[in-house]
């Protein structure tokens, strides 16, 4: 046990000055785009899916939360909103980044994600334009500031912003390994591989379960699953649809009603899944 204590925290300290520099990077990012991309994305109108799957895949702790804010307003449709869900990478960039992982895989699953969240977006509005159009209720409006209520302190500046989020993921990465790794020490890695449903088409089905925590602690758990081959690369694109952040835990505190929410939240959890197989069952197929 002492050894798999050791080895975790090497490997996460091995991490640390990669995730701090990623995070840097997408604290700039955000910093310099957040009120650009809600413009953007709030004149969208029927290209909402296209600029929100693009948006979506910024890098930015904040952007899934914005989106809701702009559903919950009905600024945006909920095909736009599902695209910027399903698009959003979450934790994943910096975790991949700090592993040194090739950038063909990162950009493969970022392409993946986005013309997905493009496609189911477009796909929604089409099938609910008519619905919706007789639904023009105005809300009052909603103003969710993810510094203020999540207490990210990102107004203190860039850096000590991002050292927050590094420090944050790396506690993540460190539990999760932790975890992952006694598992595979007492278990062993094919038990555990059994138990994700590796070696079928249906782990998606665990997977996007787990992403549906609203927290970024699930990206964290679905790639770091991923890199230690304890998952298929499908089941991995389920969760990390998915996955968006805390953005679902602001949708049930500023949208209403409830059965609206669940119902979004049943959707993306079975677009994942679907998807998930979809990919599983083609890369068997090959």
């Amino acid at each position: 046990m002492l050894d798999v204590l050791l080895d975790t925290l090497i490997d996460g300290l091995k991490l640390l000055p990669f995730l701090f520099v990623a995070f840097l990077i997408i604290e700039l990012i955000e910093h310099k785009l957040s009120n650009k991309n809600k413009k953007v994305i709030s004149n969208a109108g029927k290209f909402g899916p296209i600029l929100g799957g693009l948006l979506g895949a910024i890098p930015q702790c904040g952007f899934s939360v914005m989106a809701t804010n702009l559903y919950a307003t009905r600024i945006i449709t909920l095909g736009t909103l599902i695209s910027i869900y399903l698009s959003t990478s979450d934790e994943m960039l910096p975790i991949m980044l700090s592993h040194k992982t090739e950038g063909t895989l990162i950009l493969k699953i970022l392409l993946t994600k986005v013309i997905i969240g493009m496609l189911y977006g477009f796909i929604i509005d089409l099938v609910l334009r008519k619905k919706e159009s007789n639904k023009t209720k105005k809300k009052e409006k909603i103003n969710y500031n993810l510094c203020e209520e999540e207490h990210c302190h990102c107004e203190h500046g860039i850096v000590k912003s991002a050292i927050k989020h590094t420090l944050t993921t790396l506690l993540f990465i460190l539990a999760t390994t932790l975890i992952l790794n006694t598992l595979m020490e007492v278990f062993g890695e094919e038990l555990l591989s059994k138990i994700l449903l590796k070696n079928s088409v249906f782990g998606s089905f665990i997977t996007t379960l787990i992403a549906l925590i609203p927290n970024c602690g699930s990206s964290v758990v679905i790639t770091e699953l991923y890199l230690k081959n304890a998952i298929t690369y499908g089941s991995m694109i389920g969760g990390l649809l998915t996955g968006s952040g805390v953005g679902l835990l602001v949708l049930f505190r500023v949208n209403k009603p409830l059965k609206d929410n669940i119902k979004i939240v049943t959707l993306i959890y079975s677009l994942g899944v679907i998807t998930g197989i979809i990919i599983d069952i083609i890369l068997m197929l090959k």
